[in-house]
């Protein structure tokens, strides 16, 4: 696979429906293109997770997510602009065109600015958010390094070199509306 100096090829990549391996806040991440419904099956397929669930968009920015939110979604994260970029994954209103492939069974999508400069770096040079879950198979732990993914997930990924940051737990899960928790 080319560096990851090579924008385009990792953007061509994503647009075949590719899923990548990159460092995040805590762990590596498994990712792809929020779009390409084959490319969330595959990740769902790698990990042994059930769409139902839902899935976490990271960006560099909230604009990479409003094709995603319904309109009050940006009232709702205004009030939280000091957390981010941050370790915190809002549950935000989706919008009524955004797939059910990245909310599952619910009506919000969770949707983060992330504070890794390299994933942050990746969102900004791609200009998208991206599909951000835990690199592991469901109930396992998350993967903490590239060679981890590799031996894990071997050729159906393309895993991105990087260092993860210094967090020790996922990001924090917090619903606006109700100022709820779900994750601390």
């Amino acid at each position: 696979m080319p560096p990851l100096t090579d924008i385009a090829a990792i953007r061509r990549h994503l647009q075949r429906g590719g899923v990548i391996a990159y460092a995040t806040e805590s762990c590596y991440g498994l990712g792809c293109d929020p779009r390409k419904r084959k490319a969330v099956q595959k990740i769902l397929r790698l990990k042994g997770r059930p769409q139902s669930k839902g899935l976490i968009l990271i960006g560099s920015d909230f604009s990479q997510f409003r094709r995603y939110l319904a309109p009050v979604a940006p009232d709702l994260a205004a009030r939280f602009k000091d957390y981010w970029p941050g370790p915190y994954t809002l549950l935000l209103p989706a919008a009524r065109r955004c797939p059910k492939w990245l909310t599952g069974e619910h009506t919000k999508l969770a949707v983060r600015v992330t504070a890794h400069p390299g994933a942050a770096r990746l969102c900004r040079a791609l200009g998208m958010a991206l599909v951000s879950t835990s690199a592991n198979r469901a109930g396992r732990p998350a993967l903490k390094t590239a060679r981890a993914c590799r031996r894990e997930f071997g050729s159906k990924v393309w895993v991105l070199p990087g260092r993860i940051g210094r967090r020790r737990r996922p990001s924090t899960i917090i619903d606006p509306a109700s100022g709820g928790v779900l994750r601390a």
